[in-house]
């Protein structure tokens, strides 16, 4: 018998915090970073097809919509020390943004940990990803981008739009297979059974 868990909005939405949270929150954000700068192919100026966005996938699944979030802000800083090309908040936003919509998958019924994983939770998955990207870099980080610097808003939403695409491409081509690959590693972990 499968047994519902029953959990508050706030709960799905910020997580519960400890130790292991915490932890998988600096790894993930420091592993975002680096893949961003060091595993990532050019497309456009600023732009790059990279898997660092496969960490907050992960960390949204196991953690929930706040700390993937974490992981985007804290690792686009990062990849910003990293590479030594200036700080960009508004990219920072961005990523916050559009990690936080990646990991809302407790709040649709998605719970990975007890192997709840299925074609609707996927497509779900799927719309909120992209509409979360094309929100944080489809229009948010272009727009701070123009306001903050001044640069060039067709430029702006140029690289925006391209980030729309290649952060899709990889959260969602390569993240659904790491949330069915995930799922079926904690359901033969635990006692489900359906009766």
């Amino acid at each position: 018998m499968l047994i519902e868990k029953k959990e508050s909005y706030s709960k799905k939405l910020l997580g519960s915090w400890d130790t292991k949270t915490v932890v998988s929150v600096a790894i993930g954000a420091a592993l975002f970073g680096v893949l961003l700068d060091f595993v990532s192919i050019p497309v456009f100026t600023n732009t790059k097809l990279s898997v660092a966005y496969l960490i907050p996938v992960f960390v949204g699944a196991l953690f929930g919509p706040l700390p993937a979030g974490l992981v985007g802000l804290f690792g686009n800083i990062f990849a910003d020390l990293l590479a030594g090309s200036g700080f960009w908040p508004d990219w920072w936003i961005g990523n916050f943004i559009a990690s936080f919509v990646i990991g809302l998958l407790p709040l649709y019924g998605a719970r990975i940990k007890d192997g709840i994983f299925n074609v609707k939770h996927a497509t779900i998955f799927t719309i909120t990803t992209i509409i979360g990207l094309l929100i944080s870099f489809g229009f948010i980080s272009p727009f701070l981008n123009t306001v903050f610097y001044g640069g060039e808003k067709a430029i702006n939403f140029a690289q925006g739009w391209i980030a729309v695409v290649s952060d899709g491409i990889v959260a969602v081509v390569a993240g659904l297979p790491l949330l069915y690959a995930l799922t079926r590693r904690y359901k033969k972990n635990s006692n489900l059974t359906k009766e």
